[in-house]
């Protein structure tokens, strides 16, 4: 039977290639896309979201907005374009309006969507936390309940054994809003972590790329147009190691939802730091037990990369998507 997900996101040129992963894979079942800011607008994400969706056939799938910011915090001025374009989607938008588009419903309807589904069928429902956590903090809020209703978050975003990419210890996706994340990380709910410590290793290979290229589908060559941009930033920031073509970090996070054994995890008690400049927004793992907190999150710390990146290669030229 397929695992039911929430796709919690902000595309996003690695949120496009994780979005279309949860598409290819039979173990998964897209509930709904739920959107919030964080690599552009939430109403430029939220447009995204449905170009997507579109590309693949998919307009089935609901798409729900969500956090405009974060909890407490502004939003980051100038949103991730220096990695994914002005609109968050490598450039390739130019069909879209030159105005972002007007929402339909309150911004809240995310964290709703959210609570509600995970109420209405307990133990089935994991969120595949790709972007910030506002969405998910406020569905905590909104019902707390929830905490004991999801089958799982798994979250993309930490950095236990490696250094942050926004900050010397925090990732994007964790350091804009602290707040939301630690409300996630001490509720009790079970968590899977798949941060930097293994998506740093999730390169796809030059040849690998090129099969996603030569695809005629819709969707992979919205994914291979929109990541020239996404290449070619992680090139000038020296993040691409020699052989690599790209890297998407969201994917990782589905690759874990659909075959757990791809990874190595630990159970280690994880706190989120709120409180420092310096360190604000870093997943701080207690390996010795020294804060008598209990464990709380599975962090992934190995991963099989290259059966991985083949996986989701394999997938994505193989599905059926339309014309």
């Amino acid at each position: 039977m397929a695992k039911r997900v929430i796709i919690d996101t902000d595309p996003g040129v690695d949120d496009c290639a994780a979005i279309l992963l949860a598409l290819a894979s039979p173990e998964l079942y897209v509930d709904a896309l739920t959107i919030s800011y964080g690599n552009g607008s939430m109403p430029r994400c939220a447009d995204n979201a449905r170009r997507i969706l579109a590309a693949a056939g998919r307009t089935d799938i609901p798409v729900f907005p969500g956090a405009h910011g974060p909890l407490i915090r502004p939003p980051t001025a100038g949103w991730a374009s220096h990695i994914h374009g002005g609109d968050a989607l490598g450039e390739v938008s130019d069909e879209s309006p030159a105005t972002e588009p007007v929402e339909s419903g309150p911004a809240r309807r995310a964290s709703v969507e959210i609570a509600t589904r995970a109420l209405d069928a307990p133990g089935e429902i994991t969120i595949l936390a790709l972007g910030r956590m506002t969405n998910v903090a406020l569905a905590l809020r909104l019902a707390p309940e929830i905490a004991d209703a999801l089958a799982g978050v798994v979250v993309m975003g930490g950095a236990v054994r490696v250094p942050g990419n926004v900050s010397p210890v925090a990732t994007a996706n964790i350091h804009e809003d602290p707040e939301s994340a630690a409300i996630l990380y001490d509720s009790g709910v079970p968590i899977t972590q798949v941060g930097l410590d293994v998506c740093d290793r999730c390169g796809f290979s030059d040849g690998q790329f090129e099969r996603l290229r030569t695809s005629p589908a819709p969707a992979l060559q919205l994914l291979v147009a929109a990541s020239a941009y996404t290449r070619a930033a992680y090139r000038r920031l020296g993040r691409l190691a020699e052989g690599e073509a790209v890297r998407y970090n969201d994917v990782p996070a589905v690759a874990a939802a659909i075959d757990p054994t791809l990874m190595t995890a630990q159970r280690l008690p994880v706190a989120v730091d709120t409180g420092s400049d310096l360190t604000r927004g870093q997943t701080v793992a207690d390996w010795y037990g020294l804060t008598g907190r209990d464990a709380n999150v599975d962090v992934c710390l190995e991963v099989d990369a290259e059966r991985l990146t083949e996986m989701v290669a394999q997938r994505l030229i193989s599905h059926p998507w339309p014309a």
